[in-house]
């Protein structure tokens, strides 16, 4: 595959980081639209994902130069290659510190929570499809190897595959980012058109959260275990336990909906107390 994508002089464009940043201009674009199908605040939406996308960066980043200080002390210059290093655990604390700072943002700016997640969910889904696509070309979270019968399967030559990202060099492997892909595109297009006809509060973020955790679950069947932690002799990887738990933290969360149909949705505004003045009537006393 193609992990750089061209050069500028001497300086590396690589294609991951260039196809996930044409994900994220996209995300940021649909979910301008799904802000208003939702009911709330696009402006609002804008900044919260711009803070969140910030906070993700800072955080994978500072993870990574933490857990390599003392080379990065004997070569300081090796900070501009760390950039390039892709790793399950760095793309976790990413998401954990970007949805930390997506509920503070929305709790200190009084967005409708269930209302945002809804919005958020489509463009979500969108750009995970492309951040996939970015490591299929450059070796991060390669598959598991394919035997020489697989048609479709890939093959990476490039030594920057095999340094960046740890992708095997010279050996057939299923195209597990590409499934992956097609996985979150779908599951995109899917809840963009159930938004509309959504009749709950949070609906939309649940199957979202559902369809995450399959996706992701049934995906690393064919995703290699190298860097992922396996448990149980292998049975399972620690992404696919996180997987497991988004699709509980989706049921939960329709289920709190579907409770919430009798009692009055919760992101509808508290109403004001009732005017109790006294009405004019005919037992008023004489004045």
């Amino acid at each position: 595959m193609h992990p750089v994508l061209f050069h500028i002089g001497s300086l590396l464009i690589p294609t991951y980081g260039a196809v996930t940043a044409l994900g994220v201009l996209a995300a940021l674009g649909l979910v301008q639209s799904t802000a208003h199908i939702a009911g709330v605040d696009a402006g609002k939406i804008w900044n919260l994902s711009i803070l969140s996308l910030f906070a993700a960066l800072v955080a994978a980043r500072l993870l990574l130069v933490a857990a390599n200080w003392s080379a990065l002390r004997l070569d300081p210059a090796w900070l501009l290659a760390l950039a390039m290093i892709h790793h399950p655990l760095l793309a976790a604390a990413g998401a954990a510190a970007g949805a930390v700072c997506a509920l503070i943002y929305a709790r200190w700016s009084r967005l409708p929570l269930r209302a945002t997640a809804d919005a958020l969910a489509p463009a979500i889904m969108l750009g995970l499809a492309f951040e996939q696509l970015g490591a299929l070309a450059a070796g991060a979270g390669f598959g598991r190897n394919a035997g020489p019968g697989l048609p479709w399967a890939v093959t990476y030559t490039n030594p920057l595959a095999m340094i960046w990202s740890g992708a095997p060099l010279g050996v057939p492997l299923h195209p597990v980012q590409v499934y992956a892909a097609m996985a979150f595109l779908t599951l995109s297009l899917l809840l963009l058109v159930w938004l509309p006809a959504e009749r709950r509060k949070g609906d939309v973020a649940g199957m979202g959260l559902m369809g995450l955790g399959l996706a992701i679950y049934i995906t690393e069947l064919w995703r290699s275990p190298e860097g992922r932690g396996e448990l149980l002799h292998g049975a399972l990887t620690v992404t696919q336990i996180a997987a497991i738990v988004f699709v509980i933290a989706g049921a939960l969360l329709l289920r709190e909906s579907k409770n919430e149909r009798h009692d009055g949705p919760a992101d509808e505004p508290i109403p004001g107390p009732r005017n109790t003045a006294p009405q004019n009537s005919a037992h008023r006393g004489p004045a």
